[in-house]
């Protein structure tokens, strides 16, 4: 898959390994990059952004000038990913119970922050996308 300047980034939880066996799917959306929340690069990122360090799923669109945080990142990633518009309302509405369940499956040990909206990507967070790509995971090794 061809990768671009403007192609979308996604901060997850690289810790959990249901959000990581996700993001690995996500990669095959419109050449989304993703970037473990655990990078060096991201906090950076996310003061840049938001001026803290929110622990949750953030969706970076450089060609759209947005930044969809929590609820909104996983209605939009739905959206992209072709599901139904209820679907991807329903993980929006639901998002922190999901985020509940998957955290106590994986172990994760904190709660995802309150970020469910879409912002505007500052010029500053802009200025830092370069080096969130440089930090991408690396896919999975195939399993035998």
């Amino acid at each position: 898959m061809v990768e671009d300047a403007n192609s979308p980034v996604l901060i997850f939880d690289g810790d959990c390994p249901y959000c990581s066996i996700a993001a690995v799917a996500l990669r095959r959306l419109e050449g989304v990059v993703a970037v473990p929340w655990e990078a060096d690069p991201v906090g950076p990122f996310l003061d840049a952004q938001f001026g803290a360090r929110p622990f949750a799923m953030v969706l970076i669109d450089p060609r759209e000038g947005r930044v969809y945080a929590g609820g909104a990142a996983a209605e939009e990633l739905a959206t992209r990913a072709g599901t139904p518009g209820i679907v991807g309302g329903l993980v929006r509405d639901n998002y922190d119970r999901i985020a509940d369940v998957v955290g106590t499956l994986s172990g994760r040990g904190r709660d995802p922050d309150a970020y469910h909206e879409t912002y505007a990507l500052t010029p500053d967070a802009r200025d830092l996308i370069g080096d969130l790509r440089a930090a991408a995971s690396d896919p999975p090794e195939p399993m035998a």
